[in-house]
């Protein structure tokens, strides 16, 4: 019987065993498997690997199915904000899409290197990415994704990565303010176009108009607080947000004003900046926000906006000199300036009479001057004062920008204005960029005003050259240490520096043997002040302020701690920051082709102990470039 037992119990125990050896992982329900192959050690690569084994796994790797959305998301999830909740979508489709956009934008980007190099704007180059014709979405996130990688590395695809981003985005909000445009005028929101004007000057900022107008409402809160304490009934308090009411008594409005202007100039401390007042952050609307200051204009778009959200409405009147808000004192309308009340933003909310108005100017005005404008005109205004301070820059490459930005806003909000049309034709011409454009632009002014065919004829003929002159690109100058005229240059391309007479810190980017600058700078600089005069090597460099200079060789020496160099155009020269040098990029190396191996061996005599007993100049040299980056 026992025996029995046992047998039986062993029969039963080899079948399980049996049993066992027969499972496969493909007889696993279709859920388990899915979570198997979501874990986050297996890639895309695996992925295929495994649907290749058989039909089953193939049927479970399909392609609108779990493991492929898992894949997708993992590693792009910058993206899942342009998909719904649990959206039903080929994955491996997107997948796919995303991954041949990716290797298209890098392509592109690391040819711009190679081919505008020499370019002080970039132009013409960033037609390529849109003529692509892939997702906008897809584009932005790749160049997002080089610029978030490692810090120090890959500087050059940075640099060029985050101009093409800029014009992306710009050219995003540029439609968007097309469409606002195209809305009637009752139903344009001074804020809204505020928020495009900001939004296309600063485009790798994080602006939006719903951070924006939640940023307002919490004002509107803290007003309605304190109207709360002095008048508990007040019809303001019943307002919500996005509620259009509008309060009629004009005592009640007269608290909300006064409400306001407590909290927003006494708690909350804004103010005219009148110490930096042609400082163009004082026009983007969130920067604003951010240091409680600004301009007349940009205060008082937040003033109407805030008011509005309060049940009181203003108007804005295009003052000269000093952009003002009115209030109306009549209970149906009135156009007779004396019926208004007009406040000043910039003075804290004070509330003037009309022949008050013309003391903050000094000179009288017509009465013209006191209408109510539109939102375009308010928008005009905004970008025609970026517009002259732009026209009040230094020249350089910032103030250039800010020209440019303003000149595409106010000739999309008013294409036709020849002075403004002629301006940008003659900018595009003067930074040798898309000449083709130039010729389209005067070809429009030629339309609108024939009496403008001196100015157009000759730009059109020098544009034209220009064309011709870009499909013969003369070769680039190299400068070889080891060159006779050369021999006097202490320092190469890449050194961290700093200067020894005004202090700052700088990389060198291009060294010249002698002082090439004109007769006029060497006097205005004072160069012959100098122990060797212009008679000496002089320098380009990057300095940490965000300038670039030109600086001579008795007057720099190698920084004690190199540190990084916050410049904006470091990724133009350098690709990588190594601890204590810039590694120069292919182009500047093709300038400077003997540079890379002399900075190397500087910084390894200058920063870097060499063993004991080693002492030889050429080994140190060796074993620098066997460390340089790669």
């Amino acid at each position: 019987m026992a025996t029995s037992v046992v047998e039986e119990g062993q029969q039963s125990l080899n079948g399980i065993i049996s049993d066992t050896q027969t499972k496969k992982l493909t007889d696993l329900p279709t859920e388990l498997l899915e979570h198997i192959l979501c874990f986050p050690v297996l890639k895309h690569d695996d992925i295929c690997n495994v649907s290749c084994c058989c039909k089953r796994l193939h049927d479970v790797c399909h392609g609108r199915g779990k493991v492929w959305g898992h894949q997708y998301k993992l590693r792009w999830p910058r993206l899942q904000m342009f998909y719904r909740q649990n959206e039903c979508c080929d994955w491996l489709r997107e997948y796919k899409t995303r991954h041949r956009v990716g290797i298209q934008i890098r392509r592109t980007v690391e040819s711009i290197s190679r081919r505008f190099f020499t370019e002080v704007v970039l132009g013409d180059s960033f037609a390529e990415i849109e003529s692509l014709g892939m997702p906008e979405h897809f584009c932005e996130d790749e160049l997002l994704f080089i610029l978030h990688s490692d810090k120090r590395k890959s500087l050059t695809l940075k640099y060029y990565a985050k101009k093409i981003l800029y014009f992306l985005r710009q050219q995003n909000i540029l439609r968007s303010l097309k469409t606002f445009m195209e809305q009637p005028a009752d139903q344009q929101s001074s804020l809204e176009g505020a928020v495009l004007v900001d939004q296309y000057c600063n485009p790798l900022a994080d602006v939006t108009l719903n951070s924006i107008s939640a940023q307002l409402d919490e004002i509107a809160e803290k007003v309605k607080k304190m109207l709360r304490i002095k008048n508990p009934s007040h019809p303001s308090l019943r307002i919500a947000q996005g509620d259009c009411s509008v309060v009629q008594d004009f005592e009640l409005q007269r608290q909300v004003v006064c409400a306001l202007n407590s909290v927003l100039y006494e708690q909350l401390q804004y103010k005219g900046n009148e110490f930096d007042y042609y400082n163009p952050l004082n026009s983007y609307i969130h920067q604003v926000l951010l240091r409680r200051t600004g301009i007349p204009i940009s205060l008082s778009v937040l003033y109407i906006n805030l008011t509005r959200k309060l049940g009181v409405q203003l108007e804005p009147v295009n003052f000269p000199n000093h952009f003002l808000l009115r209030w109306c004192q009549k209970p149906k309308g009135s156009e007779d300036i004396y019926d208004f009340v007009y406040i000043d933003a910039f003075g804290k909310g004070k509330q003037l009479t009309a022949k008050e108005c013309e003391y903050l100017i000094g000179h009288q005005v017509t009465a013209d001057y006191y209408s109510a404008i539109s939102t375009t005109e308010v928008l005009l205004r905004m970008v025609g004062n970026l517009l002259n301070i732009g026209k009040r820059g230094e020249g350089n490459e910032k103030s250039y920008q800010l020209l440019r930005d303003s000149l595409d806003l106010y000739l999309t909000i008013n294409p036709d204005n020849v002075q403004y049309l002629l301006l940008q034709a003659r900018l595009y011409f003067h930074l040798g960029i898309w000449p083709e454009k130039v010729l389209d632009i005067l070809q429009h002014i030629q339309a609108l005003d024939p009496s403008q065919h001196g100015a157009v004829g000759y730009l059109v003929q020098h544009t034209l050259e220009h064309i011709q002159h870009k499909k013969h690109p003369a070769t680039p100058e190299v400068k070889k240490r080891s060159a006779p005229e050369h021999l006097e240059v202490q320092y190469s391309v890449g050194l961290i520096m700093k200067h020894k007479r005004s202090g700052y810190n700088c990389v060198i980017y291009g060294w010249d043997p002698k002082c090439t600058m004109s007769q006029e700078w060497i006097t205005t600089m004072r160069v012959h002040q100098l122990s060797n005069g212009a008679n000496q090597p002089f320098y380009n460099v990057l300095v940490q302020d965000g300038t670039c200079r030109y600086a001579a060789q008795e007057n720099l020496e190698p920084h004690a701690a190199p540190l990084e160099i916050g410049h904006p155009e470091v990724g133009r020269y350098f690709s990588e920051f190594a601890n204590t040098y810039y590694f120069a990029n292919e182009e500047l190396q093709t300038r400077y082709p003997e540079d890379v191996v002399e900075t190397l061996g500087a910084v390894q005599e200058l920063y870097l102990r060499p063993p004991p007993g080693d002492t030889s100049p050429d080994q140190s040299r060796q074993r620098a470039a066997a460390a340089a980056p790669v």
